[in-house]
């Protein structure tokens, strides 16, 4: 039975530190990026013409940045600014998913 319990916290553990350093890294890129001065921080906007990403789901937001990447989806700003984030499109998803929309 300890060695169960042992593993079952040595496996959230694990868990923990993983979700740890893909929220960090995501956070570093959004504001390295600059994704806040438009976006807001953690993701919330205050600026009607501009999305809130905080809350969202992560699917949709790589889903969204892909499609900016790719000339899918047009807007001027985001088709120059998303390939910047190419590699790094989870880890930011993951970062804003986990923020408060604030309503």
């Amino acid at each position: 039975m300890k060695k169960f319990f042992l593993m079952l916290i040595t496996i959230s553990l694990v868990f923990f530190a993983l979700s740890s350093k893909a929220n960090s890294e995501g956070e570093a890129m959004f504001s390295a990026l600059g994704c806040a001065s438009c976006h807001g921080q953690g993701g919330y906007s205050t600026d009607a013409n501009i999305p809130s990403l905080a809350g969202k789901d992560v699917e949709w937001i790589v889903q969204q940045l892909e499609y900016f990447q790719s000339g899918e989806r047009q807007n001027s700003y985001m088709n120059a600014m998303a390939p910047m984030a190419e590699g790094f499109e989870r880890s930011i998803a993951e970062y804003l998913s986990m923020q408060n929309p604030k309503q």
